[in-house]
């Protein structure tokens, strides 16, 4: 395998440009669907992570009808299942690395034995028993870092306004709906866009459950060809002009709305 690099070189790459394009083609779908199905799942993460349910409650009172102040009833007593199942997910899925969470979805999943998925193709080249596996994994991945975010942005929202939602009669859904949500979103828009860029280059460890995307085109052209240099750089040129234009455009739009919130 040569490691010397030519124009020659380049030019034998370049006979894979449809392979690169396609893997091109993938990594935005699926870095795009990642962000959207691991925002909702944030979503549900850090409203479960903010619930206040304690089914144990009434323990918190001993017979005497005083409150407790230590002791495993005292503990129990505060103890939020919903709470602790979603700090639980986001600490797992925080703590383990990306490549064993992938492996863990496509092997285990979404074996044949569990979810056996067709082997359907999209757009002539996208294959779905693949792609799909690679999205769910990302997903679960993203929306556990996302949690942490929405839940920020939902805390920085000052309890004014809540207090004033529910004198005028708002439930606490309808607060969380109308009022708590959509400024939460807006402050935490920023951070989840460049989420999106860092999903585009983490999506390149899907190549090794197969996803065609573009290092799965590295692969396949340095099988090819046996040359390893070239093909690396082309890729790194494709997702510096995907990852950086969206930097930038993010940036813009973060500029923007800070300078509505200033005036």
């Amino acid at each position: 395998m040569s490691n010397l690099i030519t124009a020659e070189h380049f030019q034998m790459v370049a006979q894979y440009a449809d392979l690169f394009k396609q893997g091109m083609v993938i990594t935005i779908l699926l870095s795009a669907l990642t962000v959207l199905l691991g925002f909702f799942l944030a979503l549900l993460l850090a409203i479960m992570r903010l619930s206040t349910f304690r089914p144990f409650r009434f323990l918190c009172m001993d017979k005497a009808g005083h409150l407790r102040e230590q002791g495993f009833l005292f503990t129990l007593s505060r103890f939020n299942p919903i709470s602790f199942i979603a700090t639980v997910y986001v600490e797992v899925f925080r703590a383990t690395p990306m490549l064993v969470q992938l492996w863990l979805v496509y092997y285990l999943l979404f074996d044949k034995s569990v979810i056996d998925l067709p082997k359907v193709t999209m757009l002539g080249f996208i294959r779905m028993e693949r792609f799909i596996p690679g999205v769910v994994a990302l997903a679960l991945n993203s929306g556990a870092y996302l949690s942490e975010i929405v839940r920020a942005g939902i805390q920085s929202i000052d309890g004014g306004q809540t207090e004033a939602a529910r004198s005028l009669g708002l439930t606490q859904g309808q607060n969380m709906r109308y009022v708590v949500l959509p400024q939460a979103i807006k402050n935490t828009l920023p951070a989840i866009a460049n989420e999106f860029v860092t999903i585009i280059k983490e999506s390149a460890i899907t190549y090794t459950i197969g996803v065609q995307d573009i290092m799965s085109a590295v692969n396949a052209t340095k099988g090819a060809l046996y040359i390893m240099a070239e093909p690396l750089i082309v890729a790194t040129v494709m997702y510096f002009c995907l990852t950086f234009p969206t930097s930038k455009i993010i940036a813009y739009f973060e500029r923007r709305m800070s300078r509505g919130d200033r005036r």
